[in-house]
């Protein structure tokens, strides 16, 4: 019986954590389509997937990212605690991290994006909730300009 509280490739570069779970999520699960989320649930969640796709796409051209790539590539993880992969974890909100029990975290702020926060060793990427309000691209750009330095990118 598929995960409800997962969605997306068993071998993500990157994961999302969010505190609540899509429209429809029942029905994507085995085949995980973007345009499909997109159409079934509101804006809201055209943004969340926008936003994972700019943050974890490998290069400038994370709209086609977006549409083809970004369940083959990422995830989005509904459950409070952090899946044993070997990869990068996103949690997007002070209320949602709030919801996790994670020992010894040690999350430095980016000098340049203050209200985001990486434990580098755990690759922990703690965020605003992904909303252009809150994650603008300004802060996009500082999130990914850490990542490239961490050769997130440049992995398999």
């Amino acid at each position: 019986m598929p995960e409800l509280d997962y969605l997306g490739t068993e071998r993500p570069s990157l994961i999302l954590y969010l505190p609540h779970r899509p429209e429809g999520l029942e029905q994507l699960i085995g085949n995980p389509d973007t345009r499909e989320l997109i159409k079934n649930n509101s804006n809201h969640w055209r943004k969340i997937v926008t936003l994972l796709a700019k943050v974890a796409s490998p290069g400038e051209e994370w709209r086609d990212f977006r549409d083809r790539e970004l369940f083959r590539q990422t995830a989005l993880c509904f459950a409070p605690h952090l899946k044993a992969f070997d990869t990068w974890h996103w949690i997007g909100g002070k209320d949602n991290l709030q919801r996790f029990e994670i020992p010894g975290l040690d999350a430095r702020p980016l000098r340049e994006a203050p209200a985001v926060a990486i434990d580098y060793e755990r690759q922990i990427l703690l965020t605003p909730y992904p909303d252009y309000r809150q994650l603008k691209n300004a802060t996009v750009s500082q999130i990914r300009a850490a990542l490239v330095q961490l050769g997130f990118y440049s992995k398999g």
